[in-house]
């Protein structure tokens, strides 16, 4: 059974794909965080960078977007596109954003336009038909595919989507001139708004899309927990896919929808370090500012067969949980797995092969690479938007963002040199009191280094525990 479920307020709204009692996916909007993606923007070229081949473009955010030669195409006039060379500062033309702020860098724009719809994407600025990898059934694509040939207009391109399939011509029609309206419409804005940067479309918020985006005929219900929403998706679902209205539930119960379908617990954990595995083993995931780095461990699992075996299995179930926390936790750009040595060459390419199906379920565009000579699985996966993890955390302010800490005897060690340095330039009569975190307190008291200091200078040293310390941090004070 695969169910959606939507739980809703005026601060976030969440929505989850679970799929036989097993979360698949999940997406997250708050109100007080901005989203681009998909926004369409009269932007204004404030700088080319010809050995970048790219450029940046004002799109009236604070924050300029940064554009390759290749996702660009100057707008000369509306209707005719000339190539991307002849873009010059100054420049107005229309921008679509499609990678959101991630930390310091800004959005990442294109003049490749897509406008999706229910059925069909529009992209006004290509010339050709594609279709979702998700319609296997080749009766069916050819289908769609001569009824595109039919609809696409002159000079445009369409992508047929998954809820295309089994749907009439009249309705994939009115899909594509609705959005032919739409772009002619924004067209419009361009031409209107003046020479500064603009907003001229904003893509439907969390709720909307995914409706229009992920309710297909294969989902049995959308569970939603907020009655005002719940209306608001079945008047849109009523005009959109009537045949779907019925699957539209309210949920008023008392426990919060997520933890009534398990699920909250699984959220729960999508910022651990480590994610066991069923039969025993374990995972490993480290983020770095240029990858992520996935570890697999065999843990408890000791198999029923040959060792080789063993350990073909293991990374068969590896593969797929790491394919299903990339997902969940939205991990983007370059990842590399480090699965246990395998033996046979045989079981290597099957492992890929696998891999390579089982991304076909992956809505954002990933691609298995290949097995390094060092035995990593290379994969690589489109960053649109912020990744979960940095949605829900931010980095510790005790490590900041390291995960660890120096010591309590590397801390001592150090104080150490310093009371050495001091009593170099000015001896202290009385003796030194120092201020440390309670590990750190500990740490001097049990070991022979204050000691061995007071005996070496002639003085009184004396440790106070302050709890609300950094780990790090110290004060040492002279006694008066």
């Amino acid at each position: 059974m695969k169910s959606i479920l939507v739980t809703a307020a005026p601060e976030e709204t969440r929505a989850a794909l679970v799929e036989d009692g097993v979360l698949e996916a999940v997406e997250m909007e708050r109100s007080a965080h901005s989203h681009l993606v998909g926004n369409i923007y009269k932007g204004k070229v404030q700088n080319v960078l010809p050995g970048m081949q790219a450029a940046f473009v004002d799109i009236g955010t604070g924050k300029n977007a940064f554009m390759y030669i290749g996702d660009g195409k100057s707008h000369d006039m509306i209707g005719t596109m000339a190539p991307m060379q002849s873009i010059h500062i100054g420049q107005n033309l229309p921008v679509q954003i499609i990678k959101d702020e991630i930390g310091t860098k800004g959005p990442r724009a294109t003049t490749h336009i897509s406008l999706p719809g229910r059925n069909v994407v529009l992209m006004p600025t290509a010339a050709y038909i594609a279709m979702s990898r998700r319609i296997e059934d080749e009766a069916e694509r050819s289908r769609l595919h001569e009824i595109a040939g039919r609809i696409c207009p002159e000079g445009m391109g369409l992508i047929i989507r998954t809820a295309a399939i089994g749907q009439s011509e009249a309705v994939l029609r009115e899909d594509v001139e609705y959005l032919i309206r739409l772009w002619h419409s924004i067209l419009a804005h361009f031409q209107m708004k003046g020479k500064k940067a603009a907003l001229l479309y904003r893509d439907a918020d969390l709720i909307i899309r995914v409706v229009r985006d992920s309710l297909t005929s294969e989902i049995d219900e959308m569970v939603i927990d907020d009655r005002k929403v719940w209306q608001r998706v079945r008047d849109l679902v009523h005009f959109l896919s009537p045949d779907l209205t019925d699957r539209i539930r309210l949920y008023e119960g008392r426990v919060p929808l997520f933890r009534e379908y398990g699920i909250e617990e699984e959220l729960e954990k999508l910022g651990a370090r480590k994610v066991e595995l069923p039969s025993g083993g374990f995972l490993v995931l480290d983020k770095t500012e240029a990858l992520t780095v996935i570890d697999v461990n065999t843990g408890k699992y000791v198999g029923s067969t040959n060792l080789g075996e063993t350990v073909y299995r293991a990374n068969l179930e590896a593969a797929e949980e790491i394919l299903r926390q990339i997902r969940l936790r939205d991990i983007g750009g370059i990842i590399l797995v480090d699965f246990i040595d395998m033996e046979k060459e045989e079981q290597k390419e099957h492992l890929l092969s696998v891999m390579r199906e089982k991304a076909r379920n992956d809505r954002t565009k990933t691609n298995i690479v290949d097995i390094t000579s060092l035995g990593l699985v290379e994969i690589t996966r489109r960053k649109s938007r912020q990744n979960l993890d940095s949605i829900l955390y931010s980095d510790c302010p005790i490590c900041h963002g390291r995960g660890r800490i120096e010591s309590p005897e590397t801390v001592s060690i150090r104080i150490a040199g310093d009371i050495r340095r001091m009593e170099r330039t000015s001896h202290a009569r009385e003796g030194y009191e120092i201020e440390v975190h309670e590990t750190v307190a500990e740490e001097l008291r049990q070991n022979q280094l204050l000691m061995d200091l007071a005996a070496e200078f002639g003085m009184d040293i004396r440790v106070t525990a302050k709890p609300g310390m950094h780990p790090e941090n110290y004060s040492i004070l002279q006694q008066s």
